[in-house]
C-alpha cells in the first residue's frame, strides 16, 4: 500500500492548510491503487473563505426558499473533498481539525473503497450560543452568554457575530419556539425544544461583557441554572456528506460541532460507523453538537453499520434511515415522471437503471404493483423522468418507492443522550438490528418506525425489525412508537416485529405502541412497575410473551 505523509505537500502543524489540504486530496482524483493519507497527530486550522466552493445536492437540508437574499442554494465550502477517488484510507493519527467559519466539514462524491478515521473536528466561534439564566425575578431575567460567543452591538440591537454569519439575539424570537433547545438545571441529560428565551420580552439591556437583563410580564418559564440554545435552524450543510459512493467507513471520528446534520449519506452502498463521537468537545462551552439530526441514511443499499458509537446533544433526531415517496405526476405509456415532494430533498437522482420499484397507495401505505426500471433521467432539480418495464399500475397522484435502495441496519452497542427528539427513526425494507443500545435521554420516542406520502414522503414499509437488549431509561415519548401514517387501514404496513429482553426504565406513556403492523412478538422485556405496558391497533398475529 501507497503511504502519503501531509507534511510532505506542505501540510504543517498548527497552521492554516485550508488550501494545501484541497490541493493534496485533488491529486487523488482518478488514482484507483490502494493509498493511505497520513497526518501528525497535531492540530490543524481550517478557514472557510478559503474552501472551495462545491454545489450538493444534501438530502433534508435547506429547500430553495430557505436561502436569504444574495446566497446561492445548495453551494458549500468544503475542506475534504473526494470527488472520483478510490481505495483510500484517511488516517488523522489523533489529528484534529479547527474550522473557522460554516462548512461541509467532508464530502465524498462517486468513490469508492474510502476511509476516514481518528481524526477529530472542531469548530472556533460556532454558530451555537449559550444563554445561562443567572438570576430571575417576577419580571427579568439575567443572563450569562457561553465564553465562545463573540457579541456585537448592531444597530441598537445585540448580535452573535462569527465567520460567515451575524445572529441577532431577537432572530427568530416569534417564530421558532419548535427549534430552540433548553436543558433545565435540575435534569442535566436532557433537552427539550422551548419558546425562544426573548420570546415576549420587553426589552435587553447589556451589563456587562457577557451579561444581559431581560424584562417580561412574567418570567415563571425560567429558573436559575437552565441554558438554552440559539443557532441558526437553517439545515445549510452537513457535517460529513457522502452521496453516489460504495464502501464508506468513519472509524474513530470526533465530530464536536456542525451545522446542520452531523452526518448525511445517499444514494450509497456499504456504510460503517464506528467507534465514534458525536458529542461536545470536553472544553465545549456548550452542550450541543449538532443543530439537526446525527445521521440521515437515504435512499441507500448494502450494509449499514453503526456501532460502538456515543450520541450526545442533537437538535434533531439521532439516526433517520429512509428512502424516498416519489410522486407520479405524468403518464405516457411506459413511461412516467415523478416528482421530490419535500422542498428539502432535490436534485440528485436515486432511482437507479435496474432497480425494483413499487407503486404505492397514499392512503393504505401499501403496494398496489412492482417494475422495473429501464431508463432514470434527471429533469431540472425536482422531476425523474422514468421508464419502466410495465407502467400499467402507476396512478398519476400516488407514489412509488424504490424497493432496491432499503439497506440493512445494524445500530449496536451505541449510547444516546440529549436527544431533542427521537432516537432512531426506521422505516426500511431490509433487515434491521437494533441491540444493546442505551437509551438515555429522548424527549421523544426513543424508536420509530414510521412510513409516510403525505408530510416528509420518507419511505417505506419495515419488514424484519429486531429491537433486543436494549435500555431505555428516559423517552418523553413512547420508546417503542410503530406508527405508519396510513390514512386508512386495508392491511399491515409494518411486519415482522421482535421486541425482546429490553429494560424500560422511565417513561410516561405506553411501552410500546404498534398500528397497522402483522406479527409482532414481545418477549421477556421488563418495565416500570404500574405503568401501562402497550397498546396494538388493527395488529395482526401477535405474539406477547412477557
Amino acid at each position: 500500500m501507497k503511504i502519503i505523509k501531509a507534511t510532505e505537500h506542505n501540510i504543517k502543524p498548527n497552521c492554516d492548510v485550508t488550501i494545501e489540504l484541497n490541493t493534496l486530496l485533488e491529486s487523488l482524483r482518478g488514482d484507483n491503487q490502494a493509498k493511505t493519507l497520513q497526518f501528525e497527530p497535531a492540530v490543524y486550522y481550517i478557514d472557510s473563505n478559503k474552501c472551495v466552493k462545491r454545489e450538493l445536492h444534501i438530502t433534508n437540508t435547506a429547500g430553495e426558499k430557505e436561502y436569504n437574499k444574495g446566497e446561492t442554494p445548495c453551494i458549500n465550502e468544503v475542506p475534504f473533498y473526494l470527488n472520483g477517488v478510490h481505495n483510500l484510507v484517511i488516517d488523522g493519527c489523533g489529528a484534529t481539525f479547527v474550522i473557522d467559519g460554516k462548512v461541509t466539514n467532508i464530502a465524498v462524491e462517486n468513490c469508492e473503497n474510502i476511509t476516514f478515521k481518528n481524526i477529530a473536528i472542531k469548530h472556533s466561534h460556532p454558530d451555537m450560543h449559550e444563554f445561562k439564566v443567572a438570576k430571575v425575578t417576577p419580571f427579568s431575567v439575567e443572563w450569562d452568554i457561553d465564553e465562545n460567543s463573540n457579541i456585537q452591538e448592531i444597530d441598537g440591537d445585540f448580535a452573535f457575530v462569527g465567520r460567515n454569519y451575524v445572529h441577532p439575539f431577537k432572530k427568530h424570537q416569534y417564530f421558532s419556539w419548535a427549534w430552540i433547545g433548553c436543558i433545565r438545571q435540575d435534569n442535566p441529560d436532557n433537552i427539550r425544544r422551548v419558546f425562544h428565551p426573548l420570546f415576549k420580552s420587553i426589552k435587553t439591556t447589556r451589563l456587562g461583557e457577557r451579561k444581559f437583563k431581560t424584562t417580561y410580564f412574567g418570567t415563571r418559564r425560567f429558573k436559575v441554572g437552565d441554558k438554552l440554545y440559539l443557532y441558526d435552524i437553517r439545515r445549510q450543510y452537513a457535517g460529513i456528506f457522502a452521496t453516489d459512493t460504495k464502501n464508506l467507513v468513519l472509524d474513530n471520528i470526533r465530530q464536536h460541532f456542525n451545522y446542520s446534520l452531523a452526518i448525511v449519506v445517499q444514494n450509497c452502498e456499504n456504510v460503517d460507523i464506528i467507534n465514534s463521537t458525536f458529542a461536545p468537545a470536553d472544553d465545549s462551552k456548550v452542550m450541543m453538537a449538532s443543530v439537526a439530526d446525527f445521521i440521515q441514511i437515504c435512499c441507500c443499499r448494502g450494509l449499514l453499520n453503526i456501532t460502538g458509537n456515543l450520541f450526545d446533544g442533537a437538535g434533531d433526531d439521532c439516526l433517520n434511515v429512509h428512502g424516498i415517496h416519489f410522486k407520479i405526476v405524468s403518464k405516457n405509456n411506459n413511461k412516467i415522471v415523478v416528482r421530490f415532494m419535500h422542498p428539502q430533498t432535490y436534485g440528485f437522482n436515486p432511482l437507479n437503471v435496474g432497480d425494483d420499484i413499487a407503486f404505492i397507495n397514499t392512503d393504505s401505505m401499501l403496494e398496489t404493483g412492482k417494475t422495473k426500471i429501464l431508463s432514470s433521467k434527471l429533469v431540472g432539480k425536482y422531476n425523474i423522468e422514468l421508464e419502466l418495464q410495465d407502467a400499467s399500475g402507476a396512478i398519476v397522484g400516488e407514489v412509488v418507492e424504490d424497493i432496491s435502495s432499503c439497506p440493512d441496519v445494524i445500530f449496536k452497542d451505541n449510547t444516546l443522550n440529549r436527544i431533542i427528539t427521537r432516537g432512531l427513526l426506521l422505516t426500511t425494507r431490509g433487515k434491521v438490528l437494533v441491540e444493546n443500545n442505551h437509551f438515555k435521554n429522548n424527549s421523544m420516542s426513543g424508536i420509530l418506525l414510521s412510513d409516510d406520502a403525505k408530510s416528509w414522503y420518507e419511505s417505506g414499509m419495515c419488514c424484519d425489525v429486531t429491537i433486543k437488549d436494549n435500555t431505555f431509561d428516559y423517552c418523553g415519548g413512547t420508546p417503542i412508537l410503530i406508527l405508519p401514517e396510513n390514512r386508512v387501514h386495508k392491511g399491515a404496513v409494518h411486519k415482522n416485529i421482535v421486541i425482546e429482553n429490553n429494560h424500560f426504565n422511565d417513561y410516561h406513556k405506553e411501552c410500546i405502541y404498534a398500528k397497522s403492523t402483522d406479527n409482532i412478538r414481545i418477549k421477556g422485556n421488563t418495565y416500570k412497575p404500574n405503568n401501562k405496558k402497550l397498546v396494538l391497533k388493527t395488529c395482526t398475529n401477535v405474539d406477547m410473551q412477557d
